[in-house]
C-alpha cells in the first residue's frame, strides 16, 4: 500500500510517497481502511523537527493524525467494532490506506456527516474536549479566551464551549469575523488592528494555540485561580511525567516553561501544557454532540491523497479555515 512518509527533517522538505507492508493487527487493534485523512499544524511541526526531542521517531515514518474509514479486520480481543463499521480516531500514521488502531482509540462516526467530515474532527475535537473540559474544567457563565478562532481547534472549541454555556471571546482576522460569529463566539477580536490584552480582563480560562509572546499576555487577563492552558507550548513538567519521559527531559521542560511558570505564580493563576491524547470515549461524546447538530465540522479545502504534500503547503501557509481534509479512497 501507498503512504506519504518523513524520510528526513526540515520545514521545506517533502513527503515521499512510499509503497509499505499493510499493517497486521493485534489483539486489541482494529484495520481501518482510510477513506479520509486531516492535516494539522502537528504534521508540520513533527516533519521540520520541532517535536524530534521528546518525540523520536525512526525515519522513514508515516505522517498524519486523523483519520476516517472502514473497519476491515478486527483483533481477537476486540468487543466494541464489527467488519463494515464506519469509523474515526486520532492516530498517528494516517496519510496511507490502511491503518491499525487501538480499539480504545476508535469512536464509530457521526452518521449525519461524510467521511471528509469526519476525519477533520478527532484531533482538533479531542484537544478541545480535553482543554475545556477534562484539563479546564470550563462551567456554565464562566469566560473564555480562545485564540485563532477560525482555526481547527478554535472552531470546535469555540461551540464546545458554547455548549457549555460559557461565554467566549475570540480572535481572528476581518475575513473571518462571519465564520466564527455563526459559530457562537461573544466577542470577536481582530488581531491584526486590535491588542486582545487592552480589551480582555477578568477571563476564567485561557486556550492558548499561539507563541509564548501571544501566552504571556493572554496570561495577563486571566482572573486570580484563572487558567491558561496552552496546546503550542512550551510544556512543563507535569507533562514530561504524563509523558514518561526521562529526568533529562523533564529537566529540560522544566526550563522551558520556567519563566511563564513564575508570570503565573506572580498573578496568582495556573498554567499547564496540553498534548491531545487518543481517547474513543473523548470522541463519543463528540461523535454525540454532532449527531445533535450542537457541534459542526469546518472543512475550508479537500485534496487528492495525490496532493498530499499540496495540502502540507496550504497548512504550512496558516490561512486556512477551519480543517484541511485529505481524501484517501
Amino acid at each position: 500500500m501507498e503512504a506519504y512518509q518523513v524520510k528526513r527533517y526540515g520545514k521545506n522538505e517533502k513527503l515521499h510517497l512510499s509503497e509499505i507492508a499493510k499493517p497486521v493487527i493485534n489483539d486489541n487493534e482494529v484495520l481501518v481502511e482510510i477513506h479520509a485523512a486531516s492535516v494539522n499544524q502537528i504534521d508540520a511541526k513533527i516533519k521540520s523537527g520541532e517535536f524530534k526531542m521528546v518525540m523520536p521517531f525512526k525515519f522513514p515514518f508515516t505522517i498524519g493524525y486523523d483519520v476516517a474509514g472502514i473497519v476491515t479486520q478486527v483483533g481477537a480481543k476486540v468487543s466494541k467494532f464489527k467488519i463494515g463499521d464506519e469509523v474515526y480516531a486520532s492516530c498517528m500514521g494516517a496519510f496511507t490506506e490502511f491503518i491499525a488502531i487501538k480499539e480504545n482509540a476508535l469512536a464509530l462516526k457521526p452518521k449525519n456527516i461524510s467521511m471528509e467530515e469526519a476525519a477533520s474532527i478527532p484531533l482538533v475535537g479531542l484537544t478541545a474536549w480535553q482543554v475545556l473540559v477534562e484539563k479546564g474544567n470550563l462551567k456554565k457563565r464562566q469566560k473564555v479566551f480562545i485564540q485563532a478562532g477560525s482555526g481547527g481547534v478554535g472552531t470546535i472549541a469555540i461551540q464546545l464551549a458554547k455548549h457549555l454555556g460559557a461565554y467566549v471571546a475570540t480572535t481572528t482576522s476581518a475575513t473571518n469575523i462571519d465564520l466564527v460569529k455563526s459559530l457562537g463566539a461573544d466577542l470577536i477580536i481582530d488581531y491584526k488592528t486590535q491588542d486582545f490584552e487592552t480589551i480582555l480582563k477578568d477571563y476564567d480560562l485561557v486556550l492558548n494555540s499561539q507563541d509564548t509572546k501571544t501566552l504571556e499576555k493572554a496570561i495577563k487577563i486571566l482572573k486570580p485561580d484563572g487558567k491558561a492552558i496552552s496546546i503550542s507550548g512550551p510544556p512543563d513538567v507535569d507533562y514530561a511525567k504524563e509523558a514518561g519521559l526521562n529526568w533529562l527531559l523533564k529537566n529540560v521542560m522544566r526550563l522551558l516553561s520556567f519563566k511563564i511558570k513564575k508570570l503565573a505564580k506572580k498573578l496568582h493563576v495556573h498554567y499547564s501544557f496540553l498534548f491531545m491524547k487518543p481517547s474513543g470515549k473523548h470522541l463519543d461524546e463528540i461523535t454525540a454532540l454532532i449527531d445533535a447538530g450542537i457541534i459542526r465540522p469546518v472543512v475550508d479545502k479537500v485534496f487528492s491523497f495525490t496532493k498530499t504534500n499540496d495540502a502540507m503547503s496550504y497548512i504550512e501557509a496558516g490561512r486556512a479555515k477551519g480543517k484541511v481534509v485529505i481524501k484517501v479512497k
